[in-house]
């Protein structure tokens, strides 16, 4: 994973990204591993705190988790009793030549340097084997959601990440795009938390994080869907992106 400050400011956070960042769907990583008929060996690059190692622990397959920042990677390990876990970047990790027969990447493929980090991933990857990006994407087709975005500075969307993620480069196969309705249900206060968890909100000063506070707190209380709901069910689109390496 690359290193500018917004991809560095995770750590301090890891307990709190973990609570409240919404899990992936099992019928998206069934799709993106392409319904292996066996168990995968699967390394979850940039794994963070471990939510999208767990997914793919409990469908049965191996996983080896690479992370940069120590403190996801310890949180990470606290939470995922056996599970392998690796410090190395999404351009250099620490496995051989061949060692996976996929490779995913929830929530973090914006962040990596994608000329050397596509080489490195297919140099990890068996021929025949499966690269896999994954995000969960608020739902902005529903106003309030689009109005929490905004507050949030968030910026990934289905359209804008269908856009400008076209290829892997010369060592993977054009991708295949698919895309799985979900949810997740928060309390007034998990959906504050949730927003506090955004790289553009654990960077800010204080006053501008004060700031966010008070609209979020101000939307929650005012918009008509949300006034009289707690807990409320923020709706996703997951999106993934699936190639192979030849």
């Amino acid at each position: 994973m690359t290193h500018p400050t917004g991809a560095r400011s995770f750590g301090p956070a890891a307990a709190d990204y973990d609570r409240y960042r919404p899990r992936y769907p099992q019928a998206a990583l069934r799709w993106a591993l392409d319904g292996p008929a066996r168990p995968a060996r699967v390394v979850d690059l940039a794994a963070g705190t471990g939510i999208l190692t767990r997914g793919l622990l409990a469908l049965g397959h191996q996983v080896t988790a690479v992370e940069p920042d120590p403190d996801m990677r310890a949180h990470l390990v606290a939470t995922t009793p056996g599970v392998r876990a690796q410090a190395g970047a999404a351009e250099a990790m620490p496995l051989p030549d061949g060692y996976a027969d996929a490779v995913l990447a929830g929530q973090a493929y914006h962040w990596f340097d994608r000329e050397p980090a596509h080489a490195e991933i297919a140099r990890v990857l068996r021929p025949g084997g499966i690269f896999a990006p994954i995000w969960n994407l608020r739902d902005e087709r529903v106003d309030w959601v689009a109005e929490l975005s905004r507050i949030a500075e968030i910026g990934d969307t289905v359209d804008h990440l269908r856009q400008t993620v076209t290829d892997f480069g010369d060592a993977f196969a054009p991708p295949e795009w698919a895309e799985f309705p979900h949810t997740t249900t928060l309390t007034r206060d998990d959906l504050l938390g949730l927003v506090r968890t955004r790289s553009h909100y654990l960077t800010a000063a204080p006053t501008r994080q004060a700031e966010v506070d008070h609209r979020v707190r101000d939307l929650l209380n005012t918009h008509p869907a949300l006034a009289a709901q707690d807990p409320i069910t923020l709706p996703y689109r997951t999106l993934t992106a699936r190639t192979h390496k030849p």
